[in-house]
């Protein structure tokens, strides 16, 4: 499958979600189209698996009558293999394309309203998971779909005329999912969720990190490895970080995330299912991470994340005695969880591992607790490894400069801290800021090498570090100051001179004429 046809499927894809929203935010139309996207997606991977089962039997998934005493016997077995595989199950009549069909049929006497199906049938998505290893991966999936909102229509005709509307051009749309070279379908969804989070502001950061900045953070935490035991993100939103990190290895055993937010959890159990993640292989949790960690037991070989910027956290005493934060002798401060994000994350990583994270610039040189904690992971433990200044305006929502603090337990190079400074490095686009391909290759392979280049990077021994009060501010690290040239007074002098000769041969000039024309000089 080729490139060009994955951008078309991405933008038709994007049509969809534009042409149909109406009035609606680009926020809240995302989880309907992307729903119903998920749901084709489940339809035509259990009409795909079905098909393979009855291939002996020379019938079709959809040629099964329901109502028969022989097609409920094919249906039963059909939905253990289903469950065991597939982790659900969908009936025949619950297929997508069964449903697309019923809605926008016009054959007199075909009931084309609906509604009642559709919100049963994703109930039942759900329900065939009941009991199963896959129920926790399954459990209120598609809760965000309210398909008796008003917001999609003020009546139930008119919003039955829309998500017909909508169930029609994604039903003509081939998501060619019997090819399993590309992740065509998978980089699409990632590029409407990108869509919708350059539309939604303030709130895209909870769900989306920007995908050059994904690509750094994973193209860090994968040096050296083509495979990996374990990936975590304590603040996962959609799930795209995760991913991003398998495409740089050729596998990764197990997925974990935590996310806070219950749409954005719900999105990104979407996400890993249809990127073809087995729902034994992932382990996605809803809750505050600070204050309810869901994976306490767990080690990780990578770790990556984008937490919320200098987030609140209730700090509580209590947490003095969390073995996440004991250690440290001080919490971060209750208004600002950069460092708390960084300790609880430090508490998760192997000793064979490594972890990257994203900060506000603040975090490197604000003092207090967060001084203390720094001075801690610095002199005591030696786990600081990078320290990479990004250009300012690349995230949705926010234009504030921001950082990746990389870390590391056991150093390859313990006797320095690399300061990397691309602030200056990245493209204009629209009203962002972007890195180019150069600029994320230019980050990772000087990190990788550890290479040192005028203005751009610089070796900080610890001693250096110490001396500057671990403070982690990167000027003070890379010089980018540009000497200005030096200016010959003696010139600048002749020229003026010069200037000056000009102006009274212009002012004579002007004189005569004014004199010709027997008016007043201005001067």
């Amino acid at each position: 499958m080729s490139e060009d046809h994955k951008k078309q499927l991405e933008q038709q894809l994007w049509n969809i979600a534009n042409t149909l929203r109406g009035k609606m935010n680009a926020d809240e139309f995302r989880d309907y189209i992307l729903g119903f996207i998920f749901y084709k997606y489940l339809a035509e991977k259990m009409e795909l698996y079905a098909n393979n089962i009855l291939k002996p039997d020379g019938i079709k998934f959809t040629d099964i009558d329901e109502n028969t005493e022989n097609g409920k016997e094919y249906i039963e077995a059909i939905r253990e293999d289903a469950l065991l595989s597939l982790g659900y199950f969908l009936k025949p009549s619950e297929l997508f394309s069964e449903v697309a069909k019923r809605g926008n049929s016009d054959v007199e006497d075909t009931p084309n309203f609906i509604l009642e199906d559709l919100q049963r049938i994703l109930t039942n998505i759900q329900l065939s998971t009941m009991g199963t290893d896959s129920e926790d991966d399954f459990d209120n999936l598609f809760e965000d779909m309210d398909l008796n909102s008003t917001k999609l229509g003020k009546n139930p005709e008119a919003r039955n005329e829309i998500i017909a509307k909508v169930l029609s051009h994604l039903d003509k749309i081939d998501f060619k999912l019997e090819n399993t070279e590309l992740d065509v379908l998978g980089d699409a969804y990632e590029y409407l969720i990108g869509k919708f989070a350059s539309g939604a502001g303030k709130k895209a950061g909870e769900f989306y990190t920007p995908q050059e900045v994904s690509m750094v953070l994973a193209k860090i935490v994968t040096t050296g490895k083509s495979k990996l035991k374990s990936v975590y993100d304590p603040t996962c939103g959609s799930g795209s970080l995760l991913l991003r990190v398998a495409k740089e290895v050729k596998e990764v055993t197990n997925f974990y995330g935590q996310e806070l937010n219950r749409t954005t959890y719900n999105l990104a159990r979407m996400n890993m299912i249809l990127h073809d993640v087995h729902y034994r292989k992932f382990d996605i949790k809803q809750e505050d991470t600070l204050e309810y960690p869901q994976h306490i037991n767990e080690r990780f070989e990578a770790i990556v994340a984008n937490p919320p910027f200098s987030a609140n956290w209730s700090a509580n005493a209590l947490f003095t005695s969390d073995d996440r934060f004991s250690q440290y002798g001080k919490l971060a401060p209750k208004s600002k969880a950069d460092f708390a994000f960084v300790q609880h994350m430090i508490y998760h990583l192997a000793d064979n591992g490594t972890m990257a994270l994203v900060l506000p610039h603040g975090a490197l040189f604000r003092g207090g607790a967060e001084q203390h904690i720094r001075k801690y992971l610095i002199e005591d433990r030696n786990y600081l490894d990078a320290v990479i200044g990004l250009p300012a305006n690349i995230f949705y929502g926010t234009s504030i400069p921001t950082c990746i603090m990389v870390f590391k337990k056991c150093r390859e190079h313990p006797e320095d801290v690399l300061f990397i400074d691309a602030s200056t490095h990245f493209e204009k686009v629209k009203t962002q800021n972007q890195l180019s391909e150069n600029d994320i290759d230019k980050i990772v392979s000087t990190y990788r090498e550890r290479l040192e280049e005028d203005k751009y990077s610089y070796k900080a021994t610890l001693a250096e570090v110490v001396e500057n009060d671990y403070n982690l501010n990167i000027p003070r690290y890379v010089d980018t100051f540009e000497e200005e040239a030096q200016i010959d007074i003696e010139t600048i002098a002749t020229e003026i001179q010069g200037l000056d000769i000009e102006l009274q041969e212009n002012e004579t000039l002007i004189a005569s004429f004014c004199k010709e024309l027997k008016i007043k000089t201005p001067f």
